[in-house]
């Protein structure tokens, strides 16, 4: 079978809700990490037979096609550079390099930029529900929906406490995840170790123009005892905004192309795919599928867990990773090693790609083979996919 090379993969630093990303229209952040990929590998826009665009909240300034409108405000993209958009909740993007990968070992495409976007400053989370229903225009669940699962309101944050509870974990335990994400980003951005994926972005601040480079979330300074002062949200619960990943605004992309077209480029790839994998499960306590889908990507890919190099498994709840780590019996040292959404951010649709920049830059700059990146997707679906640095 064909396979599926990743050339160039790339992020902007995350802005917090209402930061210093909050005044770049999603479809121009967007169009930034695409042109970035261009730049960075020096392949002609003209070659790209696809752009796979992630993005969950489809409304407003991210409404009516957000993936081909960033490859129209691209600036190295032409018009005739197709694009499609695609929701798999946090997931999209993750998905959107699956999608890409299979399009290339298929034959049927030779060069694909998967990519996201996500400004949940300007397209508020669960905005493109709520404004419906409060027109009268219904509600998402249907009688359908009702009959089978009654009573039911889908909560990221009730699956996220059914996690901890199932588990084992308390609060203590937590918010040391949390501490240790944002030590771990802060080390890394100390360190430079994310300047090979960042893409700067151009910003507007009372003090003039400037270039935005680093995470905002991070919080350089945090402390055990500052992270445990957070109010719980709920009085029963165990779940605070600190062990919770942070609303974020963001772009990120990934270039994937065939080995026919390494050559004909004269394109060097960071990465080869070896495994793509996406299951679902249960759709209540939803975020808990990383777990068996990492079973099904190891047995696939005939590998055990110990095989593995480094982990992204994305922190959308520090219970997640937490009994991601207890199921797999995998080493902690490989987990986020740079920190995770806790500190960094978590931009939904823009989060899968993002976390494959961070992880294959990883790889090389700490000199492994083998990563492998999970994410807790909305209605119960995780993907898994293995990539091979080279």
């Amino acid at each position: 079978m064909p396979e599926a090379y990743i050339v160039e993969a790339v992020r902007t630093a995350g802005g917090k809700r209402g930061g210093r990303l909050a005044g770049v229209h999603p479809v121009d952040l967007a169009a930034r990490s695409l042109d970035a990929i261009v730049e960075r590998t020096g392949i002609d826009g003209g070659a790209v037979d696809d752009v796979v665009m992630g993005c969950v909240l489809q409304g407003g300034e991210q409404a009516l096609q957000v993936g081909r409108n960033a490859v129209l405000a691209s600036k190295n993209l032409p018009q005739s550079t197709p694009a499609v958009t695609i929701d798999r909740q946090c997931g999209s993007s993750q998905q959107a390099i699956q999608f890409a990968a299979q399009a290339v070992m298929s034959g049927t495409q030779d060069v694909v930029i998967a990519s996201g976007v996500e400004s949940m400053t300007r397209v508020p989370m669960g905005s493109t529900a709520t404004l419906f229903m409060k027109e009268g225009m219904g509600h998402y669940k249907s009688p359908g929906l009702e009959e089978k699962y009654p009573g039911v309101q889908w909560s990221q944050f009730m699956g996220a406490e059914m996690m901890a509870k199932k588990h084992g974990f308390s609060k203590d335990e937590l918010d040391e995840f949390a501490l240790a994400s944002h030590q771990k980003a802060a080390a890394a951005t100390e360190a430079g170790y994310f300047k090979d994926e960042i893409v700067p972005v151009r910003i507007e601040t009372p003090d003039g123009e400037e270039w935005h480079t680093v995470d905002e979330g991070i919080r350089f300074d945090a402390t055990l005892e500052g992270i445990a002062s957070v109010k719980k949200l709920s009085e029963d619960g165990v779940i605070t905004a600190a062990t919770a990943s942070q609303i974020c605004d963001g772009s990120s992309a990934v270039l994937v192309v065939s080995e026919q077209a390494l050559k004909d480029h004269g394109l060097t790839p960071l990465a080869r795919i070896r495994n793509l994998t996406v299951t679902a499960g249960d759709p209540v306590i939803m975020l808990e599928e990383p777990l068996f889908a990492t079973d099904k990507a190891l047995k696939r890919a005939g590998m055990n867990i110990d095989q593995i190099d480094l982990y992204e498994v994305n922190e959308a709840f520090a219970p997640v990773p937490l009994a991601w780590l207890k199921h797999t019996g995998a080493d902690p040292e490989k987990l986020n090693v740079h920190g995770g959404a806790i500190a960094l951010g978590h931009p939904l649709g823009a989060s899968g790609t993002k976390l494959m920049a961070t992880l294959v830059h990883a790889l090389r700059t700490h000199g492994k083979k083998y990563g492998l990146q999970t994410m807790c997707e909305g209605g119960g679906v995780a993907n898994v996919t293995i990539v091979e640095a080279l």
